[in-house]
């Protein structure tokens, strides 16, 4: 089990024109603790960020599953609902989950999802997809030990 955190990393950018301009932005993390996060996401950006930058904020995220995909280059928050029956009265129950695909365009999250969830035996609706402003996620990986 994944255990998710937003992290929003403050630093300063080099635009394209040259000019410097102060950014904060989010990045997902596997992490054990809010401590483990930060740590964490110290060492991922340390490569990426030339001069000083720091961690602003970082909160738990909630998601059941992460589709990833090599071509996609923005991430898409994915409300999905579970239908099950209850055996008692037979009315059907809907359970909301979060998922996060990465993709190009809407189109594409949603086939992402859609492939990602193909073994799954449980029906399910698609409730909502928007674009989320996630620049990049770090799983956990065995190299991380």
């Amino acid at each position: 089990m994944h255990n998710w955190f937003e992290c929003k990393v403050s630093y300063e950018k080099t635009l394209e024109n040259g000019m410097q301009r102060k950014v904060t932005e989010p990045y997902l993390v596997d992490a054990l603790s809010f401590t483990e996060a930060e740590a964490r996401i110290i060492e991922e950006m340390r490569p990426y960020i030339t001069g000083e930058f720091t961690v602003t904020d970082i909160k738990r995220a909630r998601f059941s599953e992460i589709f990833f995909n090599e071509n996609g280059d923005r991430f898409y928050r994915i409300k999905i609902c579970f239908i099950t029956l209850d055996e008692k009265n037979g009315a059907e129950k809907k359970t909301a989950s979060q998922v996060l695909a990465q993709a190009s365009t809407l189109k594409d999250a949603i086939a992402v999802m859609e492939d990602g969830m193909k073994g799954t035996l449980a029906d399910y609706t698609l409730v909502m997809v928007t674009e989320t402003a996630l620049r990049d996620v770090f799983p956990y990986t065995a190299q991380d030990k």
